[in-house]
């Protein structure tokens, strides 16, 4: 190779390896988390999500969550921590200004909390969860709670299940009302014994019950799973949603992971004027610091509709 050329091809190699390293750099620039940032919507992290981070103690992870830009939990176990644990959560919560989403009631399975039966001692069960549930709201300055009506009866008319499930959960919400405590109805996709399957249904239960404490928990990866079209049941069913969760599918993990297309969903949801919690029911798809990582760019850019 003649020297001219040679010069000339090095000159260029040089440049080339400069302008990658410029747009690597940029790259990076623009795909960095910028720490503490609120995100539009106010996604509730829980309790492991972050133990890579945070350690094993659930308020050190709430600490590193909110430095992530992270303003709510969720905690599902909330009902089996000691009273200790619960206002020391609640407290930490306030100090930082985040919200808490749900929790589950306690006491209830879905193989043991059978509503649908119309028992008296699945109903008397229920009843004492409700109660057991103020009490715990108050520690930790929550205003949401999950209920799961339990599996459905075989050999029992739908009809006469449904109404089991009504009257009982009516005597639920005039325990949970005066308190401003709303117990939202999740429809599953785990098991077919289950009672509660769809959004509509929850629907139909709410009206029935009309309550303003009986509203619709719309987790979008059991509606992906049961029936898909999650945007247009979304709107059919949106004056009685009380609470929204997420997870992808196939997985259950974070937003980016799997089918559903969760930075439309968000700008749909933000648009409709939702500023409450959403949950981030699931696992992480990701090992590690590396995975938690992931997971919050997932949710940068799911929340990047803005």
């Amino acid at each position: 190779m003649k020297r001219r050329n040679f010069v000339q091809s090095s000159a260029l190699a040089a440049t080339s390896l400069f302008t990658t390293g410029i747009l690597k750099a940029s790259s990076r620039i623009n795909t960095a988390m910028p720490a503490g940032k609120p995100f539009n919507l106010n996604y509730g992290i829980h309790d492991g999500m972050f133990k890579n981070h945070g350690g094993d103690n659930f308020i050190d992870q709430i600490k590193f969550a909110y430095d992530q830009g992270f303003r709510a939990i969720e905690d599902n176990g909330m009902s089996g921590r000691s009273t200790d644990q619960q206002i020391k959560i609640g407290e930490t919560l306030a100090r930082l200004g985040m919200a808490m989403g749900v929790f589950v009631q306690p006491g209830l399975g879905n193989d043991s909390n059978m509503l649908a039966s119309g028992k008296s001692e699945h109903v008397e069960k229920f009843i004492t969860s409700c109660k057991q549930a103020v009490e715990i709201t108050k520690r930790i300055n929550s205003k949401l709670v999950t209920v799961v009506p339990g599996d459905f009866v075989r050999g029992l008319p739908i009809g006469v299940q449904t109404g089991y499930v009504i009257e009982a959960i009516k005597r639920g919400t005039a325990i949970l009302e005066p308190h401003g405590i709303v117990m939202v109805l999740e429809p599953l996709s785990d098991n077919p014994d289950l009672f509660l399957r769809t959004p509509d249904q929850a629907y139909a239960s709410c009206k029935a019950v009309g309550s303003p404490s009986c509203k619709i928990l719309y987790d979008m990866y059991h509606v992906q799973r049961n029936q898909g079209n999650i945007i247009p049941t979304l709107d059919l069913i949106m004056d009685e949603i009380g609470y929204y969760q997420v997870g992808d599918n196939p997985g259950r993990n974070e937003p980016g992971t799997g089918e559903i297309n969760y930075k439309n969903i968000f700008k749909h949801i933000y648009d409709k004027g939702y500023r409450g919690v959403i949950g981030m029911e699931h696992g992480n798809a990701g090992k590690g610091k590396e995975g938690e990582l992931a997971l919050i760019r997932a949710y940068r850019e799911a929340d990047s509709f803005i």
